[in-house]
């Protein structure tokens, strides 16, 4: 990015928590951040954005009202767009969250991460089939946003059309970045019911004390459903937000 890029700021579209990130990284640079955000997004995350200093603007939830916001946005302030999944880069960010997971635990036989857009899941089974050609990656997805499951059953990118889960950082389509990648990488796509979502968000709190979004615990509801058999496997699961309203926890509604 050039200087004079930087100073027309940043831009992109998200739910949650790459505008945190992407607002944040603007901020410690001294550069606006535009982003453009599903109205119906959580408050605590609407908040969090508006926290770290981004811009925001409100669209209807779907990817084209999106996109097209966001591509008036870059029109009108010249700011640099940056892809929440189906970028190079933030694949490449996201990957390390494995890189330092098979450093501190070298021996894991499968990872475990959940998958919207698929960027996290990309940068994931890039870094640890590079890492360890014999591992194994598993994606998990809510069975009421299916399409990356449909998608690498029927071998092309299938949209994400009124997507009705909890799991609301989840709810994008795969990129013609991530799909490849997903395509040669990842050994099969798990879908989990949003009672499993649930919870296995609340047993994680419960158990490992740490505070998880449902987006997050769909990657754990892969081993709590138990629909594929992974016996005696040493697995690490990629635990990727913790975007939760505490005045309106699941279980409790």
């Amino acid at each position: 990015m050039s200087d004079e890029e930087a100073a027309c700021g940043v831009s992109t579209h998200s739910s949650g928590n790459h505008a945190q990130a992407l607002a944040l990284a603007a901020r410690l640079r001294g550069i606006p951040a535009y982003i453009v955000m599903p109205k119906n997004a959580p408050e605590v995350k609407k908040a969090a954005v508006a926290g770290y200093g981004g811009k925001i603007t409100f669209c209807e939830p779907t990817l084209d009202a999106r996109e097209s916001t966001l591509a008036q946005i870059v029109e009108a302030t010249g700011s640099v767009a940056v892809h929440p999944y189906n970028d190079e880069r933030v694949i490449a960010g996201q990957g390390t969250a494995t890189l330092e997971l098979l450093e501190e635990v070298p021996d894991l036989d499968v990872i475990i991460a959940p998958v919207g857009g698929g960027g996290l899941l990309s940068g994931t089974a890039t870094a640890a089939t590079e890492i360890k050609t014999d591992i194994r990656v598993i994606a998990g997805e809510p069975e009421m946003a299916d399409d990356a499951y449909r998608s690498l059953k029927t071998g092309e990118i299938l949209p994400s059309v009124k997507p009705q889960t909890i799991a609301d950082g989840l709810l994008t389509s795969l990129g013609n970045k991530t799909f490849p990648i997903i395509q040669t990488r990842v050994e099969q796509i798990v879908t989990v019911s949003e009672q499993g979502i649930i919870d296995s968000m609340k047993f994680i709190w419960e158990r490992v004390k740490i505070i998880i979004e449902p987006s997050s615990a769909v990657a754990v509801g892969v081993l709590w459903e138990r629909k594929i058999d992974l016996t005696g496997l040493k697995v690490g699961i990629i635990l990727s937000g913790g975007n939760v309203d505490l005045q309106k926890l699941p279980w409790q509604t």
